[in-house]
This record gives structure tokens, C-alpha cells and sequence, in this order.
């Protein structure tokens, strides 16, 4: 996936330099962990958001179109980080519960154009508190010093800025 895809930045082959020759631990390991604590997150997410059906990506794009009012099923993608079938599908099953309204863009037909249903936006609401109970509940155990560290140094390691 390039970068116009999913904002992730792409691997280059110096980002892969051989690793000291330290055993290797898994334990250790900033992917093996970052996965950990996503799993841990998702759980948790669905916990505080049960009723509600939402995936964490159906979330995510939910949360886009409702700051953005209206936005391309392309640009979604890139505002969420996702590549362009999983878009596709998301957007599909959030307008088949009715919480997306999808059009074709009057000025490049071949474009859809998202916005968020009276119905998608108050799942949003409800689904945004779930979020920030979900997120108070991973981080529970860090200071709040530790917390915005954390978040900034996620933001660095994603390539996102501010």
C-alpha cells in the first residue's frame, strides 16, 4: 500500500538494517507489542460499545464523515488508514444500517460522496463516549504525564502529525 492510501509511510530497505546481534525477543519487540495492546484496546472498545455493532473501523469512518460533513469514499480511506476494499466494504455496511447516505459526486461521476445520516450521527455520539471509556480504560494505569507521551510518541512512530 502506498502512502496516498493508508497515510502509513512505506518501508524502505535501510528501515530494515540488520538488528545487533542480540537475541531477538519477542517480548521486546515494538510490533509484537503494539499488536498486543491493539487486541487489548479492541476488546475493550467492544466491551464499552456492545449494543452497538460498530467495528473499530466502521467507527473510525464514522468519526471522519461526521467532522468532515461530507467527504469522498477516497479521501475516507486515507483520513482512516485504509486501503481501498476494506473502505469499500466499510462504507457499504454502514449505509446498509443507515448510517451513511452515499452519492455520486456531480463534478467527477465516477467518485462517491459520503455524509452522515441523523441516524449515523447520533451513533457517532454514542459511540465517541464508548471511545473515550474504552481509551480511559487502556490507559488507566499510565500517569498523566505518560499518557500524552504516549500519544505523541504514537503519532511519531504512525507518521501523523499534531
Amino acid at each position: 500500500m502506498d502512502e496516498g492510501q493508508t497515510g502509513v509511510l512505506p518501508m524502505r530497505s535501510r528501515d530494515c538494517a540488520p538488528p545487533p546481534q542480540d537475541a531477538y525477543a519477542l517480548d521486546s519487540s515494538v510490533g509484537h507489542l503494539l499488536r498486543r495492546a491493539h487486541q487489548r484496546y479492541q476488546a475493550v472498545f467492544q466491551d464499552c460499545a456492545a449494543g452497538l455493532g460498530l467495528t473499530g473501523p466502521q467507527f473510525a469512518a464514522l468519526l471522519r464523515i461526521a467532522e468532515r460533513g461530507r467527504v469522498t469514499q477516497n479521501l475516507l480511506g486515507r483520513l482512516a488508514a485504509m486501503d481501498p476494499a476494506t473502505v469499500q466494504g466499510v462504507v457499504r455496511r454502514l449505509e446498509a444500517r443507515g448510517l451513511v447516505q452515499s452519492m455520486r459526486d456531480p463534478l467527477d461521476r465516477r467518485a462517491r460522496v459520503l455524509r452522515i445520516t441523523p441516524h449515523g450521527a447520533q451513533m457517532v455520539s454514542v459511540a465517541a463516549e464508548a471511545g473515550r471509556r474504552a481509551n480511559e480504560a487502556l490507559l488507566a494505569p499510565l500517569s498523566p504525564a505518560d499518557r500524552l507521551l504516549l500519544i505523541e510518541l504514537l503519532r511519531r512512530l504512525a507518521g501523523a502529525n499534531g
